[in-house]
């Protein structure tokens, strides 16, 4: 973490002489004359601003700050944590295409927490109800295989505060937290969740003990929501992933199954996801993971079991978004739902359990 500035916590304390000292802390020789700020997205747990910037030194003329959202933020202060350990610490080690950050620091109790970000404009995030295009969500794939590949396996990954071994009580306890947001989901969305996708999250909140330490053989380090809304795509056709309040140490297969099941339309999926897949497990090998010892078709049973994970980001994100509900995000979590109980009918992931 950076030391010696104190995070920020409102857009209208990203001052110059803040974004002075906050900077030069980091080890950039600039100064910032005048800023503006223009709000970007519409984050459930997070804001993020545009800075246009003016001043002295190699200082670029944007960057975004990243900061919190919300007033109770006890919920999402581990994801905070997570996010600025990411920048500062993980994202080196990887080859995943993300942003570089130019300062990072978050408060004690990781509830308030200020990152400045490199501006990748022009390129534009996905659209999670839209979806992506087949190309796109093959390289989506590939970026992903730049996260898992380089620390596949690594057991020093659970030297980092925050990245914990799942044990059997930790397994447990998710199942009860994600029960309980089922509750909240269902009540939300009544008329949208049949007895159909009732069931299916019932029957997934008693299976969530056993799902999440399945294979636990392969891990990597996850994003664990993976998806277009935290993806930005450069005209060339590069994608950069955001977003890390979600990073863990799991199964790598999760990722990518709930890339597709929750980004691709359900066709789309059906029609390419083994191809997807394929090129996920190539790029791998590129990264040092073994291509023998990881055949397709393991890959392939990872990719089945993973899309388990629509459901537990989607129901949970609904149940401890800290942002307030509006019209896009009911949107966003019920296509997302809707794609992934298609998905889990199409690749019946409770066989592999």
């Amino acid at each position: 973490m950076t030391t010696g500035v104190v995070p920020v916590d409102r857009p209208e304390e990203l001052t110059p002489d803040w974004l002075t000292a906050a900077l030069r802390s980091a080890g950039h020789a600039v100064t910032v004359t005048t800023v503006a700020t223009e709000p970007i997205g519409n984050g459930q747990v997070g804001a993020n601003y545009r800075l246009l910037l003016q001043g002295e030194g190699p200082l670029p003329a944007t960057l975004v700050a990243k900061m919190g959202a919300g007033d109770d933020r006890s919920m999402v202060a581990n994801g905070y944590r997570n996010e600025v350990a990411f920048y500062l610490d993980l994202a080196p080690t990887v080859a995943v295409a993300t942003p570089r950050c130019w300062f990072g620091a978050m408060t004690d109790d990781a509830t308030v927490f200020t990152l400045l970000l490199e501006d990748l404009s022009p390129a534009a995030p996905g659209d999670q109800v839209a979806g992506c295009s087949p190309a796109e969500a093959e390289a989506a794939a590939v970026n992903l295989a730049g996260l898992h590949g380089p620390r596949w396996c690594d057991e020093t990954l659970y030297d980092h505060p925050g990245l914990n071994r799942v044990g059997e009580e930790d397994a447990a306890f998710l199942g009860s937290v994600f029960a309980s947001a089922v509750d909240i989901f269902v009540d939300r969305y009544r008329p949208e969740v049949d007895a159909a996708g009732e069931h299916t999250l019932r029957r997934f909140a008693e299976a969530v003990p056993s799902w999440i330490t399945a294979r636990s053989e392969r891990f990597a380090l996850g994003h664990g929501d993976y998806r277009l809304d935290n993806l930005l795509f450069e005209p060339s056709g590069v994608v950069h992933a955001v977003d890390w309040q979600t990073l863990s140490v799991g199964q790598p297969g999760r990722d990518l199954a709930y890339f597709c099941a929750t980004s691709l339309e359900v066709e789309d999926r059906r029609a390419h996801e083994a191809a997807v897949v394929s090129a996920y497990r190539s790029a791998l090998t590129g990264h040092g993971v073994d291509g023998t010892a990881y055949s397709a078709a393991t890959a392939f049973e990872d990719y089945r079991l993973g899309v388990l994970q629509g459901p537990l980001i989607t129901v949970l994100g609904v149940a401890y978004a800290t942002a307030g509900r509006s019209e896009r995000a009911d949107a966003m979590f019920l296509t997302m739902f809707r794609r992934s109980l298609v998905a889990i009918e199409d690749l019946e992931p409770f066989a592999l359990l």
